[in-house]
């Protein structure tokens, strides 16, 4: 009776381990850029036209078969919704082959961050996170293939969580990243919504700087005391992110003026670092989309919310034990 029930107890804390809940969700959910939806619209319109003006040039290429330029940019237009799902499902495939993939027992402690930062942000399933070699990149996203969503992260970032380095950045880029899931710029029809960003100057580099801005905001509501190492390790990499002067690069987005800084920061996908430092020191006001933002005084970081333990869930009927030699990171084969 007592080997039962031990049987039975070493079983819930394996699954509550693969399957750890209980974090609570936030009550305001992170909010998004203000710019961001309008900005979209603008670009879903553009999109439209194009699409409109292909079909225009399907009915000049019936009538003019021969001519070849307009031929190329028509089956270039036509064949982007199929070469975009084939580009995320390549994507998709290089990181479960070549990735290590995170799990309560590999990278356990990055785990544990893409699942609170799921559960905090009310995702319904934890998306699966993968470390990859970065070969000295200091890089992070996040994509999806049909329903499934995934985290990437480079090794050189990934480092940095370490207890030599800053934990609590990284806690911060993995809420970053899944905060671009929770807000839906991991999906297909957005992705191929946006198929105009990169035709229009300047617009599709607002729009994309707008969803950082959204991230960060995710980023911070999971970890607001991991931003300081966050933009410390993107500006100066992972060795020297402890010696930035965090307050000083913020001034100077304000200090930095001309129009080759406005210039920069407009044909850049991200925003730059020192007007993204301002916006997280400060959080009265949007992060500056378009033009140098405002000195203002920073805001108290507010504490990290609670992490409660997690409750162990039903053992599911008909549970097995798993047979000799598997474990869950390598289970049996299913035939």
């Amino acid at each position: 009776m007592t080997a039962a029930l031990c049987q039975v107890a070493l079983r819930s804390v394996t699954v509550a381990r693969m399957y750890p809940v209980g974090l609570p969700q936030y009550t305001y959910p992170p909010r998004r850029h203000p710019w961001e939806i309008g900005l979209l619209v603008v670009v879903i319109l553009f999109t439209v036209l194009l699409y409109v003006g292909a079909i225009f040039g399907i009915i000049s290429f019936l009538a003019d078969p021969e001519h070849v330029q307009l031929n190329i940019i028509i089956l270039a237009l036509a064949a982007t919704p199929l070469t975009l799902f084939i580009g995320r499902g390549i994507l998709y495939g290089q990181q479960r082959v070549n990735g290590v993939k995170m799990s309560p027992t590999q990278f356990p402690e990055g785990y544990a961050m893409v699942v609170e930062a799921a559960q905090r942000f009310g995702l319904h399933e934890i998306p699966d996170a993968y470390v990859v070699l970065g070969n000295g990149q200091i890089n992070a996203f996040a994509s999806g293939h049909g329903f499934r969503r995934f985290v990437v992260v480079y090794s050189d970032l990934f480092e940095i969580g370490g207890d030599a380095r800053d934990p609590e950045a990284l806690a911060f880029i993995i809420g970053h990243e899944v905060g671009h899931i929770a807000a839906g710029h991991a999906s297909y029809w957005r992705q191929f919504a946006q198929t105009a960003m990169n035709f229009v100057p300047f617009l599709g580099t607002s729009l994309s700087r707008s969803m950082e801005y959204t991230a960060d905001n995710h980023g911070y509501s999971m970890r607001p005391t991991g931003i300081q190492g966050a933009i410390g390790v993107m500006a100066a990499g992972k060795y020297l992110l402890k010696r930035v002067e965090f307050d000083t690069l913020a001034n100077r987005a304000t200090l930095e003026t001309g129009f080759f800084v406005w210039l920069v920061n407009m044909l850049s996908g991200h925003p730059v670092h020192t007007w993204r430092a301002a916006a997280l020191r400060n959080r009265q006001q949007a992060g500056s989309l378009f033009f140098r933002p405002k000195l203002l005084p920073p805001t108290p970081i507010p504490p990290v919310p609670p992490v409660l333990p997690p409750a162990p869930p039903p053992i599911p009927h008909g549970y097995m034990p798993l047979q000799q030699g598997y474990t869950y990171d390598n289970p049996p084969p299913r035939y």
